[in-house]
This record gives C-alpha cells, sequence and structure tokens, in this order.
C-alpha cells in the first residue's frame, strides 16, 4: 500500500490539493495521513474528488473542530478525523499520526509502531529509530504542504516495501539548499 504523508496545511487549499493530486495520479498514493494544522477544515474538501481515505489529526492549530466534524458525517466523505493522534494499521503495518516530533520520537522508540508521523516544525525528515524491543520505526515528518517558512513538501510511502521518499509540492516555493535527511529505504 502506498501512502501520502502531509502535514501543515494552513489552509493552503492549492498547495495541498497539488500535493495528493501529484501523489495520486503519478506516484500511485491509495490513502493520505495528515499530521494536522489544517485550521478550517473545509481546506479538506477538494481532496474528495481524489476518492483516496484521508486520515486526520488537528495539530496545534485546530481551526474549527465542529465544522470538522460535520465535513467527515457528509455522505461519501472520504475524511476520517481521528482528533489530537490515530494509531492506525494500514497495508499491515503499525502506524501512528500525531503533530509533535518529540511525541513521534518517544512513540517510535516503544516498538509499538513500524512508523510514526508527525509534523509541526515544517522540516521535512524521514529517520529510523532503533526501538526499546530491539527493531526499527521509521520518524515520517512531511515538512509542510503549505510552503510556511521552507519549502513545500510531502512524503510517500510504500508500506510494502518500506520505501519512503520526500517530494516538492509541484508550484510550490523550492528551497535550493542541500536536503539533510537521505530517503530512506529499509
Amino acid at each position: 500500500m502506498k501512502i501520502c504523508v502531509v502535514s501543515d496545511s494552513h489552509d493552503n487549499r492549492p498547495m495541498l490539493t497539488a500535493a495528493v493530486h501529484e501523489a495520486k495520479e503519478l506516484r500511485g498514493a491509495e490513502a493520505v495521513l495528515h499530521c494536522g494544522d489544517v485550521v478550517a477544515p473545509t481546506a479538506l474538501r477538494p481532496l474528495q474528488q481524489f476518492g483516496l481515505p484521508v486520515h486526520v489529526i488537528h495539530g496545534n492549530n485546530m481551526g474549527d473542530t465542529y465544522a470538522m466534524f460535520m465535513l467527515v458525517q457528509e455522505p461519501d466523505s472520504v475524511i476520517h478525523y481521528h482528533g489530537q493522534d490515530a494509531g492506525l494499521n494500514l497495508g499491515g503495518k503499525r502506524i501512528f499520526i500525531v503533530h509533535y516530533p518529540h511525541y513521534a520520537e518517544a512513540l517510535a522508540l516503544t516498538g509499538e509502531w513500524d512508523v510514526v508521523c508527525c509534523g509541526h516544525d515544517h522540516r521535512p525528515a524521514i529517520t529510523p529509530v532503533e526501538d526499546i524491543k530491539g527493531g526499527e520505526s521509521l520518524i515520517v515528518n512531511p515538512g509542510t504542504v503549505a510552503g510556511v517558512g521552507p519549502r513545500a513538501t510531502y512524503v510517500m510511502g510504500d508500506l510494502e516495501t518500506m520505501e519512503f521518499e520526500i517530494f516538492d509540492v509541484p508550484g510550490g516555493k523550492v528551497d535550493h539548499q542541500p536536503q539533510h535527511t537521505p530517503d530512506y529505504k529499509k
């Protein structure tokens, strides 16, 4: 199963839509994980057109939780709102979504999760972590899909091969500084 991981969209519908469109059409995404800071739930509305399940948490910029609840309740909605965090089983992998990187680090160390996705700091990174059970978990931070501060990015991951890669959002601001975190293949 291939997943598109985004975070920190901060109401930027065009960038969020461009990332998910590219992830589905060019890279075969089958689900979207949003690691928080949507702000206005209506920013997720354009994602309905792709027909992919969208798992979203709120982050520290929660926006209108009632409007989020109402969006989720619409007929044929693909949006799954989980509140402050989410534990999922997708493609046979245990995935946890949390907004803050320091919580992601702690959760990855437990060995209970194959992949822990986070956001908040707007810095894309794919980091393997040796857990307390002697295994390895991945922390996946897609950066900011809105390009707030650094360049606009998202992550594609293949849960079968455990290969993850950071991509620039089409039409987004490109930061020409070298990327310090290489793509990750387990």
